[in-house]
């Protein structure tokens, strides 16, 4: 089944996204001009992402020291990107955007996440925009933002450091005000900032004519000392070149520069760099007598030491995307070895009595897709994938509630969000994965070389636990905050959707069973929740966070399931058919694992948090 048909059914069927065009916002659209955003980008896709995919594998980034080379065809891609107006697909008209709903632009950057996502499109620029017309002054939007939509700029996320990765309350990066020019730049309070930053994507490359860095540094107090903590931290923009307020270049550089690359297993088609800020590279001269003109220009966002909270505007949007991102390898993956299943012969037809297996020799090859291993997985990657894929379209219908609905839905939606987010992110990154693993598993030998395209797929995305927050983090966010957060609320909203799901299953009598499951598994997660916090002890609840992360996350993929699976009963055809299997799939073969995660995390088992070190 293509992408394509799969999209069709969850935006127009499940999910139903022509409701939105009653919307204001949305009135202009039609399913047609939906179609035709789907049909452009497959389009490009298919073009200038797809048949390159290899080859960025293969010809990595090269750093010369002054400069990053990339091959042809990213810039091509890039180009193509930006030119189909997906940049700023959701944005108002007034500044060159579309007004599209952010589910239908979810849906159609899974073509290129699907395509090579190695190569990249848009999703930092994007997100770094996005921050900016949330809490930017209207010259940042204008000079910085706007830049950015129109892909003549890109954008970064400059949080981690060499000696701090998730823990951004231990961040060293400094920024000073810049003499007399501190109040006085209409760009922003202006301060010279000094640091180095690790693991930035994109950080540095030819694709565009600037790159504007979005970078969490410190202010130091009175004292000159930095403020402990994540309190201290502010938001800065720092161009990689220096820039007028009718945002042309000037001419002058920065002081940011990269240190090199990262050369990983996966992504390789996108460049990852340590960046160090204002270490005397590109000097930026000052007219200020009382400012020594060192240290990388600087731009305050917003109010000074709320940066962190600014930045989770840009991280909770990536999260999203790295979930689709993590949807895609593994549906990719899924194709691949579909396709090879169903041609690749191996094996004869299994005869003989309850004592004893025969195969004849004589009898001819089977296909690999007639063996029934084979077909459990399939339908695993299909029941991940899919399922997977719902999950982030639902999310991204969460947003458009967020933004347009009336306000007590779009209160709820923000919740929903705040809860799913963490799922969002870590159960695709753990179970599209755990598809790109099956898919080499029936590629047998060839999977894991490079004559067929598995093996790439399961490298690159096998960084998509790492990034914006490992499982550790997420499940700490999860356990420790999302399900306490407002007492609750906003479990017990996603309780009452699932709750109502199990209900409008029930009309069905094949469903009636996995409608019991569903409900059965929401009472034990609600329960091991309890049990966790039961001693109101952080370090006994969060020893488990992880387990806890994964039940909850297999309980909200079994209820997506099951609602795809109800808004597909009574049509007769194959592709229901799989959808219908691939949710049975689910509830036989995966709910029940969450007996023994939660296990744990209801007893408030301690053996990994109090072994010591020694043991090991």
């Amino acid at each position: 089944m293509s992408l394509r048909t799969t999209l069709n059914f969850l935006l127009y069927e499940w999910l139903d996204v022509n409701q939105l065009q009653q919307r204001a916002r949305f009135a202009d659209h039609s399913q047609e001009t939906f179609d035709a955003v789907l049909d452009t980008c497959e389009r490009i896709a298919r073009e200038k992402y797809a048949p390159f995919n290899r080859l960025v594998d293969i010809e990595e980034p090269r750093f010369d020291g002054e400069k990053v080379i990339l091959p042809q065809a990213t810039h091509d891609a890039q180009k193509a990107y930006a030119e189909s107006g997906m940049l700023s697909a959701a944005q108002d008209y007034e500044i060159g955007g579309m007004q599209l709903p952010y589910t239908v632009e979810a849906a159609a950057n899974t073509f290129f996440a699907m395509a090579s996502v190695s190569m990249g499109s848009g999703l930092l620029t994007v997100g770094n925009a996005n921050l900016l017309m949330a809490h930017g002054s209207e010259l940042q939007k204008k000079v910085f933002a706007l830049n950015e939509f129109s892909g003549r700029w890109s954008g970064t996320m400059c949080l981690s450091e060499p000696q701090a990765g998730s823990s951004l309350s231990d961040v060293m990066t400094r920024a000073t005000p810049d003499g007399a020019a501190y109040q006085q730049d209409p760009l922003g309070m202006r301060y010279r900032l000094k640091g180095n930053k690790m693991w930035i994507s994109a950080g540095e490359h030819e694709l565009t004519e600037n790159i504007i860095h979005l970078v969490l540094a410190k202010i130091p107090g009175a004292d000159g000392k930095l403020i402990p903590g994540v309190k201290g931290i502010s938001l800065f923009i720092v161009p990689k070149k220096m820039v007028n307020t009718e945002g042309q270049l000037t001419g002058v550089r920065n002081d940011v520069a990269s240190a090199g690359l990262n050369h990983k297993c996966g992504w390789r088609g996108t460049t990852n760099t340590l960046l160090n800020f204002g270490e005397g590279k590109f000097r930026v001269s000052t007219d200020n007598s009382d400012s020594d003109g060192s240290g990388a220009v600087a731009y305050l966002v917003g109010e000074p030491g709320r940066g962190l909270g600014y930045m989770f505007h840009m991280m909770n949007e990536a999260r999203i995307g790295v979930g689709l991102a993590a949807t895609m390898l593994g549906m990719a993956g899924y194709e691949a070895s579909l396709e090879y299943a169903k041609n690749r012969p191996q094996g004869r037809p299994v005869a003989g009595g309850t004592q004893k297996v025969v195969k004849d020799a004589a009898q001819s090859q089977v296909r690999i897709i007639e063996h029934a291993d084979i077909k459990r997985m399939l339908l695993a990657q299909k029941s991940y994938c899919e399922g997977a894929l719902a999950l982030e379209l639902y999310c991204a219908k969460l947003v458009d509630e967020q933004h347009t609905g009336s306000a007590e839905s779009a209160d709820e939606a923000r919740l929903l969000l705040e809860v799913l987010t963490p799922i969002a992110k870590s159960w695709p990154s753990e179970w599209c994965l755990e598809a790109n693993s099956l898919a080499i598993q029936i590629h047998g030998g060839y999977g894991y070389t490079r004559d067929f395209p598995v093996e790439q797929y399961w490298r690159d995305n096998r960084l998509n636990m790492i990034h914006e927050g490992t499982h550790g983090i997420q499940g700490m966010d999860l356990l420790g905050r999302k399900v306490l957060m407002e007492e609750g609320r906003g479990v017990k909203l996603l309780a009452a959707r699932m709750l109502a799901t199990a209900q409008k299953a029930q009309a069905s009598p094949d469903l009636v069973n996995d409608a019991k499951a569903l409900t059965a598994a929401l009472q034990k997660v609600t329960q091991a929740t309890q049990m966790a916090w039961s001693t109101g002890q952080p370090q006994e609840a969060l020893a488990n966070a992880v387990p806890y992360l994964q039940a909850f996350g297999h309980l909200v993929l079994a209820w997506i399931w099951l609602d795809v699976s109800a808004s597909c009963r009574g049509e007769a055809n194959p592709k229901q058919t799989g959808r219908q299997a691939a949710a049975q799939y689910f509830y036989r073969y995966e709910l029940p694992k969450i007996d023994a995660w939660l296990n744990v995390v209801g007893n408030r088992d301690m053996t990994c948090a109090n072994l010591s070190e020694e043991a090991f």
